[in-house]
């Protein structure tokens, strides 16, 4: 001990430390294994669906169709009907509507893969053909956009009404016009309204002034304009039914414009039998969400083979596309009309931008306010704007449910279904699914390299593992090789 005793008061003592005591961090440090599933979930890659056996053309669909936010709120909103809550299939309907939104709900809770058990079980439970099995008892693969297709009729038939319209679209209910006709949850969001016209090949209905004159009996096949509802577009990759005609697809437009267009036989009430008609589709309704199937698959006739019974094949060869669609082409003219007048007003302005960068004008306020002041002393400028004025109606007609203002047609692939190998009823199926957080930081986008196209962030689902990507990887999906390749596309309206 130390004695003091011969040190007289007061007593000057030395102390070595830190004279302010020790402070808690202001934010504590969290480990991603001490956080709730659920939150622990958002930091991590999304979660993947275990493969319980030949399911990947299931847990590829269901990734793609999870980050639908109009399918999800109208599954959310969804109650059975009464009545058919009593009958067998309207109970399978409901638990198959049930599980898929529970397994959506499952994989936003886990950081790790989910089994899709009850989800499994009751789309074979709706769809019998699905619980096929081969020779030794193992489940069959089975075809994702059959499965896609199924379920959207299922939910087409039981997410019926306004009510669930209204879900869907997060309260705001499309007008009448807008939904033209679509009574449901499916044909709101996916569908298009398909406009055929069928003109006789023999006979025509523009006739002249004259040769009416000359022959008042000519004949007169008018052309027959029907309407229906589809739920995708199509695009045709063997170029034509017909192997005197094919034509070399290498782009998705090329092959979807080959499908909206071709000959059949139909009787002619003119000529009293059978003629040659020419079939032309255009849209006449625009979806928030746009579905495009590649025809990779197609039945050949074996009429050599002992039970004539066919065999399905693949088409293997390569079709480009790019991030984002344009569908202008492929409109009525009433629809191009509309989307004409956002088009014509976003190209001036770009026009306008670039002009006044080759000028080397600044954006700031003072400049803007300059160039307002010329424009409007500029009778030349102000005799365009009364002309602009004059041509825009002040209300465009809308074009399609939940589309945003001034829509120009362009649509944003942001999901994938992929299809690899060369045995149709086999291979592998994966989900390719565009990250929920591009731009979130404001950043300058990163471009592919010697393009226009942004490389922005995606998953790619192989049933349980999950992978990062790029646009650029997945503009690689167009087929040509054993490499996965395209056969369910995404899009999504462009804002």
């Amino acid at each position: 001990a130390l004695n003091l005793s011969g040190i007289s008061p007061p007593i000057q003592m030395l102390m070595m430390g830190s004279a302010t005591l020790p402070v808690e961090p202001v934010k504590k440090t969290v480990f991603l294994e001490d956080l709730p599933p659920e939150e622990a979930a958002k930091m991590v890659e999304p979660s993947g669906l275990v493969n319980l056996g030949n399911t990947c053309y299931l847990n590829s669909v269901t990734q793609c169709l999870r980050v639908i936010p109009q399918l999800r709120d109208g599954l959310r909103s969804y109650t059975p009907s009464t009545s058919n809550g009593a009958s067998q299939q309207g109970q399978m309907h409901a638990l198959l509507l049930k599980s898929l939104l529970s397994t959506m709900e499952s994989l936003d809770k886990s950081p790790k893969a989910i089994s899709p058990n009850n989800l499994v079980m009751s789309t074979k439970m709706s769809f019998p053909q699905m619980a096929q099995t081969g020779p030794g008892g193992a489940p069959m693969q089975q075809d994702a956009e059959e499965f896609y297709s199924s379920i959207m009729g299922v939910c087409a038939g039981e997410m019926r009404g306004e009510s669930a319209i209204n879900a869907a679209f997060h309260g705001e209910k499309p007008s009448g016009d807008a939904l033209d006709g679509a009574d449901n949850v499916i044909d709101a969001v996916f569908g298009i309204k398909m406009e055929e016209t069928l003109t006789c090949d023999e006979l025509t209905a523009t006739t002249t002034d004259d040769a009416m004159d000359t022959d008042a009996n000519a004949l007169v096949e008018p052309p027959v304009v029907t309407y229906d509802l589809h739920r995708k577009l199509v695009c045709n990759i063997q170029g034509g039914s017909d192997s005197s005609s094919q034509v070399n697809i290498t782009h998705i437009g090329e092959g979807i414009q080959l499908s909206l267009t071709g000959k059949l036989e139909k009787y002619s009430e003119a000529l009293g039998r059978n003629a040659q008609w020419t079939r032309s589709q255009k849209i006449a309704r625009l979806p928030p969400c746009l579905v495009v199937q590649f025809g990779r698959f197609y039945w050949k006739a074996t009429p050599d083979s002992q039970d004539y019974a066919g065999v399905k094949c693949k088409v293997m060869k390569p079709v480009g596309f790019h991030s984002v669609f344009d569908v202008y082409e492929f409109c009525s003219d009433k629809v191009k009309k509309v989307l004409k007048v956002a088009r014509d007003k976003a190209l001036a302005e770009e026009e306008d931008r670039v002009a006044k960068k080759l000028r080397g004008e600044d954006d700031d306020e003072e400049d803007k306010k300059e160039d307002v002041a010329m424009a409007e002393d500029d009778e030349e400028a102000a005799a365009l704007k009364a002309a602009l004025a004059m041509s825009v109606e002040p209300e465009q007609p809308p074009v399609g449910p939940g589309l945003p203002a001034e829509f120009q047609g362009l649509y944003e692939l942001f999901a994938v279904v992929t299809h690899k190998g060369r045995d149709a009823d086999g291979g592998h199926y994966m989900g390719w699914v565009k990250a929920d957080n591009t731009d979130s930081n404001g950043k300058k986008r990163e471009k592919i390299a010697d393009s226009d196209e942004d490389n922005d962030d995606w998953f790619v689902f192989d049933d349980d593992e999950v992978s990062p990507c790029k646009t650029e990887d997945i503009l690689k999906l167009k087929g040509g090789g054993d490499w996965h390749m395209s056969y369910l596309n995404f899009y999504r309206a462009k804002k």
